[in-house]
């Protein structure tokens, strides 16, 4: 079985350009390598990246001896839940796209938290049917 999402479906690409996952493989699939947790699909803002560099997770300088290109504003990344969290507590989280967010991240993240912050889902489910 596939891996889920937060919303309960199949867990859908997070991006590939940049080449995301903590396995590269695009998605923001969680294994047992991963004990970071790189289970959210963020959308970059600057706000978010300065808050990352302020904090010792410098994500905007490409580091390519572990294959990581360095990240800009809209790029989609699988970040560490932990690290997304600390950033929504500074009030300063990036854009989630739930679909695309391992249901792992509701280890640390709780769902309603997420939601408030997805480019993918509106607040009030009813405006889907």
């Amino acid at each position: 079985m596939s891996e889920r999402n937060v919303l309960g479906g199949e867990l859908e690409s997070c991006g590939t350009e940049p080449m995301t996952g903590f396995y590269r493989d695009g998605t923001c699939t969680v294994g047992p390598q991963d004990v970071g947790l790189h289970a959210i699909c963020a959308v970059m803002t600057e706000d978010f990246l300065a808050h990352q560099r302020e904090v010792g997770n410098d994500l905007s300088t490409p580091r390519p001896e572990w294959g990581f290109p360095g990240l800009a504003p809209g790029d989609r990344w699988c970040v560490v839940a932990v690290r997304w969290l600390q950033a929504y507590d500074a009030g300063r989280a990036a854009p989630v796209v739930l679909a695309a967010t391992s249901v792992r991240a509701l280890d640390v993240v709780p769902l309603e938290v997420l939601r408030r912050h997805s480019v993918d889902v509106p607040p009030d489910l009813s405006e889907l049917t």
